[in-house]
């Protein structure tokens, strides 16, 4: 009888085998139940509370992912995918996890019955090849040469977005605001232009868009009520110097004989700063924005010489202001000159709810804008700025990619037929697997009506009656308890959130069905001069 061999260090745990795969899918398969009931337009919220008491509610599944602190390795994959979907498109988070959850749970029999992982992994990349080459050819181009159409096309996509989250109420009037702010930006629609605050108390219907930039009006010393709040073509001054007297204490320790000489150092420092004020005066800056603090002595300088000055501007808004005005962000007052101060048409500052708004408008550099976002609750409007950040970046793959598909389930139905179209053709395993994969497809449909407490079994058969029949855009009519045709209906979608979230969900589910073995480590214990010990050999013998 052969001896055991010892090859991991002791305490590892080892799991590996079929029982190890199933394991897995069913870990994959309970986060998948996590945010099951947010999907569509009659989802359910969360209320997440975090380790530290604060609450988030929520139905964006990429939020609910990241908040979940999932510690399964193998379901940490559905969390990587939400991320990706959310970075890449913006919406479709909570679909894509659900796809590759319904994916793993339908083959999940073939691995039981012994099918080799990798026979189905080739079978779901082939399921998603075709589909995604059937969503190309249905899904139709947009002209963009029609104007007013072509908006009202971004409109409709960006209201879909919005019909699931908690303001659907209000998707028009957010709609209409999400495309004017995309469309004020440049070809290459950077997302860090448009800037979204929030000012609790008044109405949704209360938030507006600034063509500029805005932000919440900085902490002031005294004086700051003295200065100008409004202002004509001002030159802006962007610093990242401290306006203000330091005590003597916190800097160094001076030792000194008599008072004069006390007197004298407490003078130089006044004079380093007035030099320093002096120098912003004499440039013709009108506005001086600084990231560090700007005292009650420099505040009362500029307010006597009829200037404004915000201290501790968020580095975000300073960089936007920055890109948007022009001149340059300096670290020191003696280069100040016309080509590093910026500009713009004009300046005020002005009451929005309970804060005040410092407002730059008419901006020559980069285009930008600002959503400022009213309502009650905090958790309310922190969803608020998400539901809006899905539909800014749905917008925004749309200009980059101009075909869109119908919603409401109604393209995976058509995807589904496909799929058990093309499994007739061939013979063996295969058929079965990717008829497996035509029946997960249907997950989105059902998980709509049921979100809705609909009969999903009824409504599934008429819509696939309607797609045997040829009617490819018939999915779930939430409104109604019924099937429509959602293209005619405007419930529109990019076609590139469909190819992102079921590539997405191919990838993760391969991953997934990929792994036959789970090694973790236990904790690695300082040793050798405080090196960790390192599980396995390098060559030669030698510990790696």
């Amino acid at each position: 009888m052969q001896p055991q061999i010892l090859l991991l260090k002791e305490g590892t745990e080892d799991s590996q085998g079929k029982p190890q795969l199933v394991s897995n899918i069913n870990a994959c398969q309970t986060v998948a139940e996590a945010v099951r009931t947010t999907l569509g337009p009659r989802g359910m919220d969360k209320l997440i509370v975090g380790r530290n008491g604060r609450t988030t509610i929520s139905n964006d599944g990429a939020t609910i992912m990241k908040l979940l602190d999932i510690v399964h390795p193998a379901a940490k994959t559905l969390v990587d995918i939400a991320k990706s979907q959310d970075a890449e498109v913006g919406d479709g988070t909570t679909s894509v996890v659900l796809l590759a959850s319904e994916f793993l749970k339908q083959e999940k029999c073939y691995v039981e019955e012994g099918v080799h992982p990798r026979y189905i992994v080739k079978a779901i990349r082939k399921a998603i090849y075709i589909i995604v080459k059937r969503i190309d050819e249905l899904a139709p181009k947009i002209d963009k040469g029609q104007e007013a159409e072509y908006r009202s096309l971004l409109e409709k996509c960006a209201a879909t977005a919005l019909s699931s989250k908690l303001i659907h109420q209000q998707k028009d009037f957010f709609a209409k605001m999400v495309v004017d702010a995309v469309l004020m930006l440049d070809d290459l629609l950077p997302l860090n232009m448009i800037g979204i605050k929030q000012v609790q108390g008044g109405a949704l219907e209360d938030s507006v868009l600034v063509d500029g930039v805005a932000f919440k009006k900085t902490f002031s010393y005294a004086g700051f009520e003295m200065q100008p709040k409004n202002y004509l073509n001002p030159k802006i001054a962007l610093l990242n110097v401290e306006l203000e007297l330091k005590a003597e204490r916190d800097n160094a320790e001076i030792r000194v004989d008599s008072a004069k000489e006390y007197q004298k150092i407490v003078d130089a420092e006044w004079q380093i700063l007035y030099n320093k004020l002096e120098l912003i005066h004499k440039s013709g800056a009108q506005v001086v924005l600084s990231k560090l603090p700007i005292g009650d002595v420099a505040t009362q300088y500029f307010a006597d010489r009829d200037m404004f000055c915000a201290g501790r501007v968020p580095d975000e808004d300073l960089k936007r202001t920055l890109k948007a005005c022009g001149g340059a962000v300096l670290t020191t007052v003696h280069d100040l000159s016309d080509a590093v101060l910026g500009t713009c048409a004009t300046f005020e500052e002005k009451q929005v709810g309970s804060e005040r708004f410092n407002f730059f408008k008419g901006c020559p550099n980069a285009k930008t804008c600002t959503i400022i976002l009213r309502g009650g609750a905090e958790q309310f409007l922190e969803e608020t700025e998400r539901s809006l950040h899905d539909a800014i970046m749905i917008v925004r793959r749309m200009i980059k990619n101009d075909s869109v598909v119908a919603g409401g389930g109604a393209i995976e139905m058509q995807l589904s037929k496909t799929l058990r179209d093309y499994s007739r053709t061939v013979a063996g395993k295969e058929q079965l697997l990717i008829g497996a994969i035509a029946k997960a497809l249907e997950i989105i449909p059902r998980q709509l009506c049921d979100n809705a407490g609909f009969d999903a079994t009824n409504i599934l058969n008429k819509l696939r009656q309607k797609h045997a029949t040829g009617d490819c855009w018939y999915g779930v009519d939430v409104t109604k308890e019924d099937i429509s045709d959602n293209f005619a209906k405007c419930v529109w979608e990019p076609a590139i959130v469909k190819k992102n979230a079921l590539v997405a969900a191919c990838e993760a589910a391969c991953l997934v069905l990929s792994v036959d073995e789970t090694i973790k480590n236990p904790k690695s214990q300082k040793s050798d001069g405080g090196a960790p010990n390192m599980m396995g050999r390098g060559r030669g013998g030698r510990p790696m």
